[in-house]
């Protein structure tokens, strides 16, 4: 695979994840409210971030998805990531995830990024759909997938084992032909 895509848009660099900035991941991964509809349960050691970079690096050289952190321009601070996993080339889709620093939390940072992460799933990937699972009650999530375009297409119960517990999920998605639909309107 080629060097890892970097990304922009007015306000953000979106680059590959280094060891350097599990300090970044470590500050907000272990504040309760951004693992709290989260798989991961709040870091209590910098090695647990420095283990999710590991993985979701590993998950760019098997060809399995994209994990960008997301830093404010000029900066190179992380302040939070956004990526695909599950990416399937053979069905043309894949599941879109992201995490933010509550610090950056209501000023349309993710709907911002979301916009140029769709761009090069649908433009560069050849995605024809993008998919996104969240927890019921992640209201902000649910606004972010409305915002930029998703649909909600079910609720699934007990779809997922998080945290010691079966948890249910909603599933939204995004059609390439609703994406090119939705660029035309702007």
């Amino acid at each position: 695979m080629p060097l890892f895509p970097q990304l922009e848009t007015e306000r953000f660099v979106l680059r590959k994840l280094t060891s350097a900035d599990a300090g970044d991941l470590f500050h907000y991964f272990s504040n309760d409210e951004v693992t709290r509809y989260y798989d991961l349960e709040s870091f209590v050691e910098l090695r647990q971030a420095e283990e999710l970079i590991f993985a979701w690096n590993s998950r760019y050289l098997e060809k399995k998805g994209f994990r960008w952190a997301i830093t404010v321009k000029p900066d190179n601070k992380v302040i939070g990531t956004c990526g695909y996993h599950n990416w399937s080339r053979e069905h043309f889709k894949s599941e879109i995830g992201y995490e933010l620093n509550p610090a950056y939390w209501g000023q349309g940072v993710m709907s911002e990024v979301l916009q140029e992460v769709m761009r090069f799933g649908f433009e560069d990937l050849g995605l024809n759909r993008i998919e996104a699972f969240i927890d019921p009650d992640n209201i902000r999530s649910r606004y972010l997938l409305e915002k930029t375009g998703f649909h909600e297409e079910g609720y699934l119960k007990q779809c997922f084992y998080e945290k010691g517990q079966f948890a249910d999920a909603v599933l939204f998605a995004l059609l390439k032909q609703q994406y090119e639909a939705n660029q035309e309107e702007q």
